[in-house]
């Protein structure tokens, strides 16, 4: 028989999300919680994600937490070493290792109505019970791994760019990349530069804008140490500039024919050969599928030693990769840039709500479905950070996470100070806020720009992006309407 750990908040992951409403409850007093955590160390996305080149798109003066400012990243877009290390630190600084457990999976969890409490199961065993539970544990964790006919049959190596395998030395290796999505435009410069021949397998060619990267100068380094106002004053310059971008995404397609003309002369910069920027140019709107940066990636792509494939894969041989126009391509090893499960990640979690309501069932017939993406109705007391429809395309999630941990302490203590057991978002209150999300996500690029993206469900859905200014996000979470909610177990109900 496994453990059994009784307490009053049960949060589930140590990235952004995990950390994020951690030090918002210590903030406010709080030490009845823990967090779980299924590796052996805290950051989530930025501790698997270790592959050669793998950095933040979205400026590290912005991507990190407004109360938590670091003077000293070293470029605008900090390496993942950095942001991982960010991570450690303010985990350390909050002192909220001896609230973590490591090696502890959530497999599934149970609301009790009687005892108004979550049963949380873990992989090992183990069970945690509180009346509180908080997911973070996000959508970009479980990799995507295509399905191609005889895999199993490989003598080589292969991984997933979220899995790198850093023992097996690259040099003079010929290496087949499937997928061309944010982490492959990051490693495949990279590893270019070592490998014998790179057949580069494209289903979808992204939009690759120029990456406005640069060193952060030591005087401004310093300055943000003596002065944390101005640097404040520049990551407000920073969110405006991002937020600008919301305008393109949403309904206003012609401002992305503006940037696609910078993105297409990113390619025509890069690539003289006709027939390879035939390749590379893409056939739908820009911002349809998420908008990739980078100066190296298609520089990479015109050397001797790689070929753009767009044929698609028929089969994998012992030793080789055999593409759908027939022709066998020899390869080494395998590494897939294939991205995650987003729509789809939380159909192997066992959420049992009210009157044996099964949260993953629901919303794989349903769609996924909440409330502002934090609450659900029929899973009183649960709570999402980075839920469904707050992920973005234009600016840092870690201003919605910080609007989220918020708007959760709140819940948490209208709950309490009610003397209610626990809230569940009213299930009209839930569906209005869907209907507007999708009325507001039909006009936008994902929907009319002509592609298929991972933003979208089995459906066709959008269950992914939130449309719009994220300020706006900001100002429907900044108090908990208590309207939207049932409070439940107050005065003997």
């Amino acid at each position: 028989m496994g453990e059994r750990t009784e307490t009053g908040v049960i949060i589930v992951g140590t990235g952004f999300s995990g950390l994020g409403m951690a030090i918002q409850l210590r903030k406010q007093g709080r030490d009845d919680f823990v967090i779980l955590e299924k590796a052996h160390e805290v950051g989530g996305t930025w501790r698997d994600n270790s592959y050669p080149g793998c950095a933040c798109d979205i400026q590290s003066h912005m991507y990190s937490f407004s109360f938590e400012q670091n003077p000293n990243w070293t470029r605008s877009f900090s390496p993942q070493p950095e942001i991982w290390d960010y991570l450690r630190r303010v985990a350390r600084k909050y002192d909220l290792y001896r609230f973590i457990r490591f090696g502890q999976e959530m497999t599934g969890a149970r609301w009790d109505s009687d005892e108004h409490r979550w049963h949380v199961a873990t992989r090992g065993g183990d069970e945690f019970a509180g009346k509180y539970l908080v997911n973070g544990v996000g959508a970009l964790h479980i990799p995507q791994i295509p399905e191609l006919a005889g895999i199993e049959k490989f003598k080589g190596e292969s991984f997933h760019s979220a899995q790198w395998n850093h023992d097996y030395d690259l040099r003079g290796k010929r290496v087949a990349v499937v997928g061309t999505g944010a982490s492959a435009i990051q490693f495949v410069p990279q590893i270019q530069r070592e490998v014998a021949q790179l057949t580069l397998f494209q289903r979808t060619p992204p939009w690759v804008m120029p990456k406005p990267d640069h060193a952060m100068p030591d005087w401004a380094q310093a300055m943000f140490r003596k002065m944390p106002g101005i640097q404040r004053g520049y990551r407000n310059l920073l969110y405006w500039m991002l937020e600008a971008r919301a305008i393109g995404f949403n309904g206003h397609p012609g401002l992305m024919k503006v940037a696609q003309k910078l993105a297409k002369a990113n390619i025509d910069r890069a690539i003289t050969d006709p027939e390879l920027r035939g390749k590379l140019t893409p056939d739908y709107t820009m911002g349809c599928k998420r908008v990739l940066i980078s100066n190296d990636y298609y520089p990479s792509l015109a050397k001797d030693n790689v070929e753009v494939n767009t044929d698609g894969v028929r089969e994998v041989r012992e030793h080789s990769v055999v593409d759908n126009a027939g022709v066998e391509h020899e390869v080494d090893a395998i590494i897939f840039g294939t991205g995650f499960h987003v729509t789809d990640a939380f159909d192997n979690l066992d959420i049992i709500g009210e009157g044996g309501r099964n949260l993953s069932k629901e919303w794989a017939t349903e769609g996924m479905r909440t409330h502002l993406g934090i609450t659900v109705s029929g899973f009183p007391n649960l709570f999402f950070l980075l839920g469904p429809n707050t992920g973005l395309g234009h600016n840092s999630v870690v201003f919605m996470i910080e609007s989220q941990i918020r708007y959760i302490a709140e819940a948490i203590g209208i709950v309490e100070q009610s003397g209610a057991k626990a809230l569940e978002p009213r299930p009209e209150v839930q569906e209005r806020f869907n209907t507007e999300i999708q009325h507001k996500l039909n006009k936008g690029i994902w929907t009319q720009g002509g592609c298929k993206s991972w933003y979208l469900d089995a459906k066709g859905v959008n269950r992914t992006i939130w449309p719009g200014f994220t300020w706006r996000y900001w100002l429907s979470t900044r108090k908990v309407r208590p309207a939207d909610y049932e409070l439940i177990g107050t005065n003997g109900n």
